[in-house]
């Protein structure tokens, strides 16, 4: 299996080698994505706001900032825990803490899953250039072969100069899937951070017009 795989390699030229390197650093962002987004970015969205929302409606905002500290770097408690620290100003300045903790979070949880993409374009762009160089060889050498041997000789080289286009297509394809899994996720945390968010301002602006009316 090792010998197949090496022949397979070394038939293909000095661009599988370029390939295979594009296939670890797009293994090792997806890791690393995989890794923020499940374990540092995620949270359970819905149990931690209902416990933010009964510590709101109880007039525990300290509490509440507490839990959001809990849950450390996780991004929906960082932009509500913005909110909850102007809970006691006016609904602009609620909606302005809210907006700016978005613009910090959002380019984390996004950032190096769209060059996943790039990196599944550029290996298929080195398999059919490694194709065509191995093409270009390919006639080269059977212009010299003796006649009888020539359609054997192109045969055999153009099955070993598709190597590199097969080997492009094997990174690229798992790439642009990672890509896809990677994009739902982020998706779905920048959705609970619109979602809840406004909901926590609506809730804040409204405990401060019944603070008000109490007065």
């Amino acid at each position: 299996m090792l010998g197949t795989i090496q022949k397979f390699m070394e038939e293909g030229g000095p661009f599988m080698y370029i390939i295979d390197a594009v296939a670890v650093i797009a293994l090792a962002i997806a890791i690393e994505r995989f890794v923020f987004l499940f374990f540092r970015f995620n949270i359970n969205a819905n149990a931690f706001m209902a416990q933010i929302q009964k510590l709101v409606m109880a007039n525990n905002i300290d509490r509440a900032i507490k839990l959001c500290n809990a849950a450390g770097n996780a991004a929906l408690p960082r932009v509500i825990k913005a909110g909850l620290t102007r809970a006691n100003k006016g609904e602009v300045e609620i909606a302005n803490a809210i907006e700016e903790s978005s613009l910090e979070v959002l380019p984390q949880i996004q950032k190096r899953t769209n060059s996943l993409v790039t990196l599944a374009q550029i290996a298929t762009y080195l398999g059919l250039l490694g194709t065509i160089q191995g093409m270009i060889q390919a006639f080269d050498a059977v212009a010299t072969a003796a006649p009888e041997q020539k359609a054997t000789a192109l045969a055999s080289a153009i099955s070993i100069a598709m190597n590199t286009t097969m080997l492009g297509l094997i990174v690229a394809v798992p790439t642009m899937a990672l890509h896809l899994i990677l994009t739902n996720i982020t998706q779905k945390i920048i959705q609970e951070i619109d979602q809840h968010s406004v909901k926590l301002q609506n809730l804040l602006v409204s405990r401060g017009k019944g603070a008000t009316l109490e007065k």
